[in-house]
């Protein structure tokens, strides 16, 4: 398993919410174990009382986007860092579940979680994998869609740091949006025209009929 795969669990919870559309689908041990993914075995950890702790790392894992989609480069990694020092982890190389053609094992990093609940252990893993994405990529690559409302977290992986959306359906519908605005200022755009012409054509009248009643 590669170290980046593990700042997908960041993002994934950090989405089980959406603010501004008032939705949120962490409301059941289920949703808390289907976070895990395939990581079946950390899942069945999960019980009702990670249901609280689990929404409260979910919001200082989005306040980490937040600053970093401000451009608060070292609030971002101050958050990230006090998530590290909370919920830590032991990196290890590992070979379990990957062969290759001979039957030997394909040595991998791994990181090892030693928690006392499955919180502890989810935590552990994303704190880690985002801080592994942040100082690979930057600070700048965390960011927070910009199609308004949804504001879901991403990692920018582009090569031109050009990301700007969550998905491609966020991304399809704020070039609508946009293309609807700018059909909309075209079609007023003629009569406004109109009204400026004729404002001028009145004010033309006005001087000329002044100037006649002076003679």
């Amino acid at each position: 398993m590669e170290l980046a795969y593990y700042s997908d669990y960041a993002v994934r919870l950090v989405n089980s919410e959406e603010p501004a559309r008032g939705k949120d689908s962490l409301t059941s041990v289920e949703a808390v174990r289907d976070l895990f993914g395939g990581n079946q075995q950390a899942a069945r950890r999960a019980t009702d009382a990670d249901l609280t702790r689990f929404r409260s790392v979910r919001a200082r894992l989005r306040a980490v986007f937040e600053a970093a989609d401000k451009g608060e480069e070292t609030l971002a990694v101050d958050l990230l860092n006090s998530l590290l020092l909370e919920f830590p982890v032991s990196p290890q190389i590992s070979g379990h579940d990957f062969r290759d053609e001979d039957g030997r094992p394909l040595w991998h990093m791994h990181l090892a979680d030693h928690p006392s609940n499955a919180t502890a252990g989810y935590a552990a893993i994303a704190a880690m994998g985002l801080a592994f994405h942040l100082t690979e990529y930057g600070v700048d690559r965390l960011g927070l869609c910009e199609a308004t409302p949804c504001r879901n977290a991403y990692l920018d992986t582009s090569t031109n740091r050009s990301r700007r959306y969550c998905s491609d359906r966020c991304a399809t519908r704020a070039n609508v949006a946009a293309y609807r605005a700018r059909k909309r200022l075209e079609a007023e755009r003629p009569d406004r025209t109109e009204r400026s012409e004729s404002t001028g054509r009145a004010a033309e009248s006005a001087q000329r009929t002044s100037a006649s009643g002076e003679r």
